[in-house]
Order: structure tokens, then C-alpha cells, then sequence
């Protein structure tokens, strides 16, 4: 969708190291509340990064997916039960200029 070469992947893989996770999935997986939230911190960040609890019995491959699906966003990566998502702000809210645009 917004990420279209290996370059802009990497680069939303450095910008996303220093993030820390602003949401958490846990027993109850995933909620349309916990999705409505993912969405609404997209529009306001692009680039969030959501952490897979150890009693989340759901792949965190299958949950980024969903949530990418759900959100209309890019899964930047999935690392171990950390999930990186980005999606394109709307023009005044911009925040992140991928190369090679």
C-alpha cells in the first residue's frame, strides 16, 4: 500500500528502533476497541509499534496482519511478539518522508 521498495522498509525499520510500544495485546487479543485505537494512533503517528503479551495465544504474524488489513496499513515487521505498523498521514499531518518519493 504505502511501502513500495525494500529501501522505505528499512528505513521505517530504523525510525521504528527506537520506538517503544504504545499498545499491548493480551489475553483477550484482539478487541474492535483495541483496533479503533491502533487506527486513531496511525492517523495521528504513521509509525507505531505494538507488543504481542506472552498470554496472547494468537500469532503475532496473524495479528499484524489483521490489524494491517483492519487499519489500512503497512506491517513494517514483526520481530519475535513485537509488531511495526505504518501508515501515510493525511497531507498536514505528515510526519515521516519515505526515500524515493
Amino acid at each position: 500500500m504505502y511501502i513500495k521498495t525494500s529501501k522505505q522498509r528499512a528505513y521505517l525499520k530504523s525510525l521504528a528502533m527506537n520506538l517503544n510500544p504504545i499498545f499491548q495485546v493480551g489475553k483477550a487479543s484482539l478487541t474492535p476497541e483495541l483496533t479503533k485505537a491502533v487506527d486513531e494512533a496511525l492517523a495521528a503517528r504513521e509509525l507505531i509499534k505494538i507488543s504481542v503479551l506472552q498470554n496472547c495465544a494468537d500469532d503475532p504474524r496473524e495479528i499484524a496482519e489483521y490489524l494491517g488489513e483492519r487499519t489500512h496499513s503497512d506491517v513494517v515487521q514483526v520481530i519475535g511478539k513485537k509488531i511495526v505498523l505504518y501508515r501515510e498521514g493525511k497531507d498536514k499531518h505528515k510526519r515521516i518522508e519515505l526515500p524515493g518519493k
